[in-house]
Parts: structure tokens; sequence; C-alpha cells
């Protein structure tokens, strides 16, 4: 059997972990580093994703807690897709990508890996990125560090959420 070694993610899964809604939690913990919030305003806001499938994944989520998008204000739900197209801009710009997948796994049979709290997700691409390696032996490889990512994008995120 081999081994493939990625001690950096060691904080990630020997951190304390946090009861109850993961996204309430950082929905009330804002100012808190560790939480990585790029943006939020009165509706939403923006974080990188923890566990991302490509290099500068982030996420838009509503301060109100739901699973459903049809219980979203309209208000809300504008205000999200207003900082979805202010971050696809910024990775576009900053990363910069070719391309950007955006979307939402609505329930646990959509793919939701967080179901009980709705929220886009918004994952750089480049062409011939198509990440082999993940085909053919389970891995993925990341161009830099998720805290050179995070810093970068923090860095702009005033230039682009306003």
């Amino acid at each position: 059997m081999e081994h493939l070694y990625a001690p950096w993610r060691y904080s990630y899964v020997s951190e304390e972990k946090i009861e109850g809604c993961v996204f309430c939690h950082i929905s009330k913990n804002l100012d808190d580093e560790k939480m990585q919030v790029l943006f939020s305003d009165e509706y939403c806001y923006v974080v990188m994703n923890k566990f991302p499938y490509s290099p500068g994944h982030m996420m838009v989520i509503p301060h109100f807690h739901t699973s459903n998008i049809e219980d979203l204000q309209d208000d809300v739900w504008i205000q999200m897709s207003v900082r979805v197209r202010q971050g696809v801009k910024l990775l576009k710009e900053i990363m910069p990508c070719e391309g950007v997948n955006i979307g939402m796994n609505l329930g646990k049979a959509a793919g939701a890996g967080i179901e009980q709290h709705v929220h886009y997700h918004m994952l750089p691409r480049w062409l011939g990125d198509t990440n082999f390696i993940t085909s053919i032996a389970g891995a993925r490889v990341y161009p830099a560090s998720f805290d050179e990512i995070l810093n970068k994008l923090k860095s702009n995120a005033s230039k682009y959420f306003i």
C-alpha cells in the first residue's frame, strides 16, 4: 500500500469540532480569523471552503439558517446572487482563473456536504486542469498553499465586494 502525506491538513482534522451548524457558527464569529471569512454584510457572507475542490473555492452563505432556498427572503436571495457575481470577478481577476463553476447542492441526495444550511459554491477552473491525478490516484493536487490563496483573495476582497 502506498501512502500520500499531506501534513498541512492535520490542523483540519485535529482542531476542535463545532457543535451544531458550522455555517451559523461562522456567521456568529465573522471576525475570527480562523473562520476565513472574506466579506460579510447584513444578508450573507463569503468564506473560503475549508475542504476545497480546487484552489480558491469560495462559498456565499446566508446568515439565515435554512435548508430550503424557497424559505429565503427575496432580498437575501438577491444579495447572495450579487455576492456570487462579485466573487466570480474576484476569482477571474486575482487567481486568475479561466472559468468558474457556480452551484448549490440542495439536500443529501444532491450531494450536499452540509445539507442543513443552503450555500453557493464558486470553484475556479483552468484550461487543461482536468486533475487526472484525482481520476487515477484518488488524490487532489493544489498548486499553492491554502493560506497563500486565502491571503491573496482576502487582501483583494474589499475591491470586489462593495
